[in-house]
């Protein structure tokens, strides 16, 4: 069984994989700003330079509401900060078109975590670009989500779906498989549970995650 250690240093690992790739960037383009003369190459750094920052800035705000503890805000996140959060990771990659159905206008923290890495691993799954659905509903002291990522040649290693379903064997807990392995977890906890369906052009992600007590009604 992994510890909880063990846990967060994977977490942290793929925290930082996804930043190097920006923060490289911008340490680059500083670096070619010093020394360039010409005006237009000198504009187009600062373009290059503005571009990393801000994708930098969006994975920071995806990782304190996804797997932080989302301070400055209550028991529950407004839905909003979610959708400006997915939204800005979705404009990032520029090639997926989002969709929201929510019936909320805000949730339990613990269910913002869900749907925040249903929604990372769907676009993840979305390398040659599609649409992506999302929506959230309460009903009868669950919250319900669902992520639909629709598009050619879905990329879904059947890995994640085990982690997702808390059936990974030893061994298989790795940065990559850490997201959907700690939100198995969470909603183990909470007495929910995650499900996943992958079929043509479609996956289809959903977790149903119960109300903490003394939040319902």
């Amino acid at each position: 069984m992994t510890s909880q250690t063990d846990l967060a240093a994977l977490l942290c690992s793929r925290l930082c994989h996804d930043l190097l790739s920006p923060v490289g960037a911008l340490s680059n383009g500083l670096e070619l700003l010093a020394d360039e003369q010409d005006p237009e190459m000198r504009e187009r750094c600062i373009e290059l330079l503005e571009a990393s920052a801000k994708i930098s800035t969006d994975k920071l705000k995806f990782f304190r509401l996804a797997f932080g503890a989302a301070g400055g805000f209550g028991d529950n996140v407004p839905v909003e900060e979610a959708q400006q959060v997915i939204g800005a990771l979705a404009g990032d990659a520029k090639k997926v078109e989002i969709h929201w159905a929510m019936a909320e206008t805000s949730l339990p923290k613990p269910a913002v975590k869900v749907m925040l890495n249903l929604a990372q691993i769907a676009l993840d799954a979305l390398v040659r670009g599609g649409r992506l659905d999302i929506g959230a509903e309460r009903l009868e002291g669950n919250v319900e989500i669902v992520a639909r990522a629709t598009g050619a040649r879905i990329a879904f290693d059947d890995v994640i779906g085990r982690a997702l379903q808390g059936e990974l064997r030893e061994g298989e807990l790795t940065s990559r498989t850490a997201a959907a392995h700690m939100i198995a977890l969470l909603a183990d906890e909470l007495g929910g549970g995650l499900q996943y369906r992958l079929a043509d052009d479609v996956l289809v992600l959903g977790a149903v995650i119960p109300e903490p007590e003394g939040m319902i009604g």
